[in-house]
């Protein structure tokens, strides 16, 4: 009886800046093909987990295995080379000012020694598919922000990668195009099989593009559910978190406090 391996395999990963803890031996499996959100309030280390898998950071001890191979212990080479099957959307967008769009999209493919040409064809390929056709050359100042994020989606995925991470997709869009990036999002996910890591704190985005939604906490992966258990899952530090309510098991009375001093000076 074949089972099946997880894609990305995190045991004991932890991390600390100075004194303060970040990651507290996390451990997470993400599958084959399937759709892992990480959810948490801010300053949970949802961003250094990421940064962790992508080699950005180096952990203080814990392992990360990718198809089960030790990405930790890789060296920067062959870590670079392994990143040319990862894409990754920045929450920002973080287009490079400088060039045309079409440049931006077919940044990972020109760095990579690709024709121009055919660099440009695959750009335009994508930008139609994000729904943004005939844009190439314009410049990341002519681009609203949701242009923009759609246009990072569309760098993300020009190389064609098999790993894709995707911080805070939805932040700074109003609602119709929260949807738009959702669904564009969905539609990569069921027509690719691309294994997608994403970070949000937007719980409609959460439910809509994630097959598993885990919960980082303290340090650590609190809970793990499926979008379908959101509104019944009882879980008291989830339901607070969901609900967006500042009384609750984890304490936000001491943020308060901190605000008070900062007034008061």
């Amino acid at each position: 009886m074949n089972i099946e391996q997880p894609r990305i395999k995190i045991r004991g990963l932890s991390k600390r800046f100075e004194d303060k803890v970040i990651l507290d031996e996390v451990d997470l499996d993400i599958m084959p093909g399937k759709s892992m959100t990480v959810i948490g309030m801010s300053g949970t280390g949802k961003s250094v987990l990421i940064k962790c898998i992508l080699g950005l950071l180096k952990p203080d001890s814990g392992e990360i295995l990718v198809d089960g191979e030790d990405w930790l212990a890789l060296n920067q080479q062959e870590q670079l080379k392994r990143m040319r099957r990862v894409g990754m959307l920045f929450q920002g967008a973080a287009l490079f000012d400088s060039l045309p769009v079409w440049e931006n999209v077919a940044f990972a493919l020109l760095r990579h020694g690709e024709n121009k040409n055919t660099a440009r064809e695959r750009a335009s390929e994508v930008l139609a598919w994000v729904g943004l056709p005939s844009i190439e050359d314009l410049m990341p100042s002519e681009l609203s922000g949701g242009m923009a994020k759609r246009v990072g989606l569309a760098r993300t995925i020009c190389h064609k990668p098999d790993i894709v991470f995707l911080d805070e997709p939805t932040t700074g869009l109003d609602p119709i195009m929260s949807d738009v990036i959702n669904r564009l999002i969905v539609r990569l996910h069921k027509g690719s099989g691309t294994t997608i890591i994403s970070i949000t704190h937007d719980m409609k985005s959460a439910a809509m593009i994630s097959d598993h939604i885990a919960m980082l906490c303290h340090g650590r992966i609190h809970r793990q559910i499926t979008p379908d258990q959101l509104d019944s899952d009882q879980d008291p530090v989830l339901r607070q978190f969901i609900e967006g309510r500042a009384e609750g098991p984890v304490n936000c009375s001491a943020w308060g406090k901190d605000i008070e001093e900062a007034v008061k000076r």
